[in-house]
């Protein structure tokens, strides 16, 4: 299906996060919170979109699902709390930890379930995942500010999605074969080109709009691990769960040299 959003072969990652944000905004596709810029959107039709998850036949099969905060995911993490499964949610901006485990109230109503798939849920009815905890997560769902058909993706900018990714293969928590989800609005599915896609970059295997139900068949690898030497030694202060993490690896014999490090 064609892009209503037209790229150009000369656009930047964040060329296209504006076209997409400007798009939504003046055709007025945005639900709360708005102005979307800056933002994964949340859109008109997020519900419809965030139920076709459980038409997906590794949805059914999965045991632990781990799905992003975003306000447009929050259809996924109610529908993952019905269906029983254990929900995992990235801690904000990762500041805490790498992410909780939302634990609803026992005999939880649906009403229940609601509020825990909200924001508010998450910070009430949720414990702690650690490091050292043995996670496997069958199914990763993000948000997305743009995605193709080809399964290539683009978040707001500040790399929480790949990072979150990345530290859980470190942790042994995804692998190759884990298969990961966006939910967008059809207009957010543009063409992406594959230039712009890096080796820390996240891709996805399916995407979900409000019409459709697209497998990428794509074929670029996901991260295994965090490549150190694409980050500054900044990034310690912003996300300290890293520290712990470099310490871990280095312990286990591996060169975590940052981009500004002397080794």
């Amino acid at each position: 299906m064609e892009s209503v959003i037209k790229i150009n072969q000369a656009d930047t990652k964040w060329d296209i996060r504006h076209k997409v944000w400007n798009y939504i905004e003046v055709k007025n596709l945005a639900c709360f919170p708005r102005p979307v810029h800056n933002r994964i959107p949340n859109f008109k039709g997020a519900l419809e979109a965030c139920a076709k998850v459980s038409l997906l036949e590794i949805f059914t099969s999965a045991a632990v699902v781990k799905v992003a905060p975003d306000k447009p995911l929050e259809g996924v993490r109610l529908a993952s709390l019905q269906a029983r499964k254990t929900l995992l949610v990235p801690t904000p901006r990762l500041k805490t930890g790498l992410f909780n485990r939302i634990i609803p109230p026992k005999g939880a109503t649906n009403k229940d379930l609601r509020v825990c798939s909200t924001s508010q849920g998450i910070k009430e009815f949720s414990v702690p995942v650690g490091l050292e905890d043995e996670v496997q997560v069958d199914l990763v769902v993000v948000g997305s500010v743009a995605v193709s058909e080809k399964g290539y993706r683009i978040g707001k900018g500040e790399g929480f999605a790949d990072m979150e990714y990345a530290m859980m293969a470190c942790m042994g928590a995804v692998c190759e074969s884990t298969v990961v989800v966006t939910v967008v609005h059809d207009c957010q599915v543009v063409d992406i080109p594959k230039e712009l896609i890096e080796s820390h970059d996240l891709t996805v295997d399916f995407i979900l709009t409000p019409t459709r139900i697209i497998k990428t068949e794509c074929t670029h690898p996901k991260p295994q691990g965090i490549i150190w030497s694409k980050l500054h030694t900044g990034i310690l202060k912003k996300i300290p769960i890293l520290k712990k993490l470099r310490t871990l690896e280095q312990e286990a014999g591996e060169m975590c040299c940052f981009k500004d490090d002397s080794c």
